[in-house]
């Protein structure tokens, strides 16, 4: 059984637990060594907008987090972007993370976007099983493409 738990939007003062979580989801994607911006960074990008957040809290301590930011489908025309959805390794398979991401979409209904889009890892089998209890579609069509500057 799940302990209580509360999600609600992120504030700035939940910038530091956020970072925080990306931190654990990056050295458990084998790639801690690639998160190159710092919570004062983080700060800046979520006072002006760039991005948006949900957190869950459970026994008054922030376990995961959902960052997202709209954007626009040229084809489907208002989407979110889930660029982070994490839960905590300690609090996976509670149901935290069923709560969250739900939330998350109600919001995305809520702010009628047309399309939620995501990426996850290929070898993330834990990841990927929990979104196959949702109706999602995978796309092997196209390929990611990314240019750091």
């Amino acid at each position: 059984m799940m302990p209580d738990s509360n999600v609600r939007k992120a504030t700035i003062l939940d910038i530091p637990f956020i970072h925080q979580l990306v931190c654990e989801l990056a050295e458990y994607e084998k790639a801690k060594h690639e998160v190159t911006v710092d919570v004062a960074q983080y700060k800046v990008d979520f006072e002006e907008g760039l991005f948006e957040a949900f957190v869950i809290e459970s026994q008054g301590q922030i376990i995961g987090t959902t960052i997202f930011y709209q954007t626009y489908s040229t084809w489907k025309g208002k989407m979110i972007y889930l660029e982070d959805f994490i839960i905590a390794q300690s609090h996976r398979k509670k149901g935290f993370g069923k709560k969250l991401f739900d939330y998350f979409i109600q919001h995305c209904r809520n702010v009628q976007a047309n399309i939620v889009r995501w990426h996850v890892l290929n070898w993330n089998q834990l990841a990927i099983d929990f979104y196959d209890k949702y109706p999602v579609s995978y796309s092997h069509e196209w390929v990611t493409v990314k240019w750091e500057i």
